[in-house]
């Protein structure tokens, strides 16, 4: 990785950020820190103020940390209408303020004011779910999906949001774990221009539910469900039918602070899901102060990501982006359907200053050569890049910040997760940036870097270890649902009163932060750890390859090795596949020169695909168990099945030369 200093066009003192340190009195981030540590309820106090959060009753006592750092209780006693501080106070006093922005697949396009998300959010809270019931949502990135999440908030019900990718199965087994009444669906999707049907694997999924009562149905492809009476266990709505006939619900929608708000499933490496359990004051406070702290998100500025409300990113994008007085960008397609540059006409088209991405994603677009930059003019409005999901190479990294956003907009590096409610680490706009890495923790994340007893690493020694946190915050997880014993011996078992989140991280002698990939996929080899996006970062720094993998495999003699999987890249130098030996000598060599021979991989792999989520992020843990025939576990969350195959086929011919 690169040790140089880059600096954007964002000047630091015009940021929130440096806003929030004037105004509280902090002389600079050092004391911002100190002052979340020593003062965790004087810090989080401002950060509530900041966010203009509104209270219907007064807190008593902001924290109440005497049952561990594993289950505080925040803002004891207070109630707040979360309805009205998202979009009702904006509603009334800036209407005509955008607050959804929405495009699908087919190019068309729709926006949602503030007044007009609140007439929605009140209508749709008509449904018969009182406070504690579950909805669940299986929809694309449509508004529908904002619009259910908040009505659900309004009734003080649960949302469960679940990936619009999942089939009838997935959706089902989260569907009876979490006890929802009521599932939203859509009809269907358009995705790389091909109709997808959800309402059947939606209805497939009603049958093995018991509990349900109702599905709510909307219609994204084939206009108003049928009135055509059909015999079903449950009862079946048109969801405009049922905006139409609703009373607008009035007056405010006040609960506690801690009231569950949102049940997202994360998926484990086991068949059983963990159902994550977000709050009302806690995941929307957490969403606003990164976005406020980090992102630099303004009033009325438009933010856009490329998710699917199923992830965390999806809620996040929603809760925080409104608490901020913002609009939400909603995608429905693929960033690079019909033509590569059609992330960055949305940018264009919908006049975004923010926009997140992945690495992977960032990638492939760079492998498109000049097809893959946006045209002149496309990104004028945009202010910063987001970032999100798993570790950066350095060349995709400085073709993203240099070529694409020509050394202007920041990559605001951004890693946390479901249980965390938002970052750990992050970076801000303003302050210089090191290719790849984080600036440092999120303000109030109290995070450490230590080894394998626990002791902190000093920076300067630039070790890798494991990211932990040593006190509680707001955003956190309140537990996983109906299974606390999983959430403590998930994240609390390891090392007392200390957060272990499972990645590898390591701080530099200049302070900067870097994630080295999820702990779990750490390669042990001759009893040195290595960080596969060290093997990744090698191999895509080689003009043969687009994307690569590296896990590590049992060896007799070293303990482990490295096993590495590539995509090439479509140039005219590609290899035809009886050339392959030579070029995995090169590649194996080209490695082995970066991190010295005894880290060379055993292998190096021709792959047409590896396994992702819809959001880009390679699925490590798949590729291992393809290629060692071992049990996949939970697949739910995989876009592309055909890439297990592949993996399965570079284990057979590795097999057959062995």
């Amino acid at each position: 990785m690169s040790d140089s200093f880059l600096a954007s066009g964002i000047r630091w003192e015009d940021t929130e950020l440096a806003r929030f340190m004037r105004r509280y009195g902090h002389a600079d981030l050092a004391g911002v820190h100190a002052r979340a540590a020593a003062e965790p309820a004087r810090f989080w106090a401002e950060v509530a103020e900041a966010a203009g959060l509104r209270w219907a009753r007064p807190y008593t006592r902001l924290l109440d940390p005497d049952a561990g750092p594993q289950w505080p209780r925040w803002f004891v006693d207070g109630e707040i209408d979360l309805h009205d501080n998202l979009v009702g106070r904006i509603a009334r006093e800036d209407p005509h303020r955008i607050a959804l922005i929405w495009e699908g697949d087919d190019g068309r396009t729709d926006e949602r004011t503030y007044a007009a998300l609140d007439d929605e959010v009140r209508r749709f809270a008509a449904v018969g779910v009182g406070r504690g019931g579950r909805i669940a949502m299986y929809l694309p990135m449509v508004p529908e999906t904002a619009v259910v999440l908040l009505a659900a908030a309004r009734l003080g019900a649960i949302a469960m949001p679940l990936f619009s990718g999942y089939g009838a199965d997935a959706v089902a087994n989260r569907l009876r774990d979490g006890g929802a009444t009521v599932l939203v669906c859509a009809d269907g999707c358009l995705r790389r221009g091909r109709q997808v049907d959800m309402i059947g694997e939606a209805r497939a999924a009603a049958a093995l539910c018991p509990q349900l009562n109702e599905l709510v149905v909307v219609p994204r492809l084939r206009g108003a469900a049928s009135d055509a009476p059909v015999a079903r266990r449950w009862r079946e709505s048109d969801y405009r039918r049922l905006l139409d006939a609703a009373a607008r619900q009035p007056g405010p929608a006040v609960f506690p602070a801690d009231t569950p708000l949102m049940l997202i499933y994360t998926s484990g490496t086991t068949g059983r899901p963990k159902g994550v359990v977000h709050t009302h004051c806690g995941f929307p406070l957490k969403a606003a102060q990164d976005m406020l702290m980090a992102f630099d998100l303004k009033p009325r500025e438009r933010i856009g990501w490329i998710t699917d409300m199923g992830w965390m990113m999806g809620p996040w994008l929603v809760f925080g982006s409104l608490l901020r007085g913002a609009a939400a960008m909603l995608f429905e397609g693929t960033p690079d359907h019909p033509a590569p540059d059609r992330v960055w006409r949305l940018v264009e088209r919908h006049r975004l200053t923010h926009l997140g991405l992945s690495p992977t994603f960032a990638r492939l677009l760079m492998a498109r050569g000049d097809a893959g930059l946006p045209p002149p003019g496309a990104l004028d409005s945009l202010r910063v890049f987001g970032s999100t999901g798993e570790p950066w190479n350095e060349e995709p990294w400085r073709w993203l910040f240099e070529r694409v956003g020509g050394g202007r907009c920041p990559i605001i590096n951004y890693s946390g997760g479901t249980e965390i409610g938002g970052g750990i680490l992050a970076c801000f706009p303003g302050l210089p940036q090191k290719p790849c890495g984080f600036n440092g923790p999120v303000p109030g994340m109290r995070a450490d870097v230590v080894d394998g007893a626990g002791r902190p690493i000093p920076g300067l020694r630039g070790e890798v270890g494991e990211l932990v946190l040593r006190a509680p915050w707001p955003g956190m997880a309140n537990g996983f649902w109906n299974d606390p014993e999983r959430y403590l011996a998930s994240y609390w078992s390891r090392f007392p009163d200390t957060w272990v989140h499972g990645d590898w991280a390591r701080i530099d002698a200049d302070g900067h932060w870097f994630i080295q990939g999820r702990s779990d996929d750490t390669l042990k080899i001759a009893g040195k750890r290595v960080g596969p996006a060290e093997y990744e970062s090698a191999l895509v720094g080689h003009p043969l390859v687009e994307e690569a993998v590296a896990i590590g495999v049992p060896d007799p003699v070293k303990g482990e090795t490295a096993v590495c999987f590539v995509t090439l890249a479509a140039t005219d130098a590609a290899p035809a596949a009886e050339d392959w030996a030579a070029c995995e000598h090169a590649l194996r060599a080209h490695v082995a020169e970066r991190l010295g021979k005894p880290l060379a991989p055993a292998r190096v792999h021709r792959t047409a695909d590896l396994p992702r989520t819809r959001n880009g992020k390679i699925l490590r843990r798949l590729v291992r168990a393809a290629y060692l025939g071992e049990p996949p576990g939970d697949l739910s969350a995989l876009e592309n099945p055909s890439a297990i195959a592949c993996i399965r086929a570079c284990a057979g011919g590795a097999a057959e030369t062995a």
